[in-house]
């Protein structure tokens, strides 16, 4: 699992209360052709799509884990009326009340669509800022739709009859069931136990399981563990907590069988991209049915150099550490460099820089300084295997 994030990994997803069913049913979807072929760019485990609302475009996440959202300052320039207040969590169980109001129109290429149920915040994090993500098309727009995705080759197709995507190659279909904002949720068996997976285009990640669902005395499967912050939300970063990293032999997923998938532990059971990536899919909210055709076929491997960090305050600071005997890196490090490549004196234009592109990345081994209280240390770390 190589992922931009270094295990810290963005969770968008935004659960609103059933009472919101009736207004996320609203809105419709016009097209221009059949088939709608949208620019879509799969970077940094994300995919994202370019919106234009009042004439301005605009980056927007497209995630099937959250229903639609528009920031503040567009609510306030378009001078939208709030239809409702209610308090929606995100995936760090984190909780704020938000504006709940109809977006008049939102085209997305040739699509228009209409009076659109979205919900208004503001994105928190210096994660949200450097990936430029202005906002959230949601499950309860996408669901006006049939979708086609490819990740691979940045390609997201939309139509308003299913028999325009050819299903014949798809040899893998996942049943769900939707939550009030259309979000699907997959039945699930991992280590025999039955769990609800959230399938989460807003999830960096692969396999997700709440912490309760697994047992670390297990002795059926070798894990690891991992401790600190492991992810960022909607409304923030999560807390420092213990994690499990673990490849049981087999799981099943609406009844399908995977081997050699590597399953984390958390507050949320989630199913991402880094398992959505090797697969074509068509999302199918009509008969709540997920397509799917293979297109890699390799192995998740979990490689690390046994730490995570993210830029706080402009400082890059350790965050999360994997258990391990005798090891040099703690929580709260600074990190002052990594090679020869300075972290001090960042701005938001070089902080930016180095979280999306890690300096570390494709490294075998690194040289890191650190600042520990009043202390100056230096460590040479070497990339590992871990599952």
């Amino acid at each position: 699992m190589k992922k931009v994030l270094l295990f810290v990994l963005i969770f968008l997803t935004i659960t609103v209360s059933a009472q919101g069913r009736k207004f996320f049913e609203k809105g419709e979807a016009v097209l221009k052709n059949p088939v709608e072929k949208i620019n879509l760019t799969f970077e940094n485990e994300i995919p994202l799509v370019k919106v234009v609302i009042n004439g301005k475009s605009y980056q927007f996440l497209f995630d099937t884990g959250a229903p639609t959202v528009i920031s503040h300052s567009v609510y306030n320039e378009m001078n939208l009326e709030e239809k409702r207040k209610s308090k929606v969590k995100d995936s760090q169980k984190n909780k704020q009340e938000q504006i709940f109001t109809e977006l008049p129109e939102m085209k997305i290429d040739q699509i228009i669509f209409k009076n659109i149920g979205v919900m208004v915040m503001d994105l928190q994090g210096h994660e949200f800022g450097c990936l430029k993500i202005d906002g959230i098309i949601g499950a309860n727009q996408m669901a006006k739709l049939f979708w086609k995705i490819n990740y691979s080759e940045n390609t997201l197709e939309a139509t308003a009859d299913l028999k325009n995507f050819q299903l014949e190659n798809y040899e893998t279909v996942f049943k769900f069931f939707s939550l009030s904002q259309k979000t699907p949720i997959i039945e699930s068996r991992i280590l025999d136990k039955k769990i609800n997976l959230t399938f989460d285009t807003g999830f960096t990640g692969s396999i997700k399981i709440s912490d309760g669902e697994y047992n670390p005395k297990n002795t059926t499967v070798k894990s690891v563990e991992t401790f600190g912050v492991n992810s960022v939300g909607a409304f923030g970063a999560g807390k420092a907590v213990s994690s499990y990293h673990f490849r049981p032999k087999q799981i099943e997923i609406a009844q399908n069988k995977f081997e050699n998938e590597i399953v984390m532990t958390g507050n949320s059971s989630l199913l991402g991209n880094e398992f959505l990536k090797k697969f074509r899919f068509i999302i199918d909210w009509e008969n709540n049915k997920i397509y799917l055709h293979r297109i890699i076929d390799t192995s998740s491997k979990m490689q690390s150099f046994g730490f995570a960090y993210r830029f706080i305050n402009l400082k890059a600071k350790v965050v999360l550490v994997f258990r391990q005997k005798d090891f040099p890196i703690q929580i709260d490090d600074e990190i002052l460099g990594i090679n020869d490549t300075s972290f001090e004196n960042l701005n938001d234009v070089s902080s930016c820089e180095y979280l999306l592109n890690r300096v570390e990345k494709g490294l075998k081994s690194i040289k890191i300084k650190v600042k520990r209280g009043n202390q100056i240390l230096n460590f040479t770390i070497e990339k590992k295997e871990y599952l």
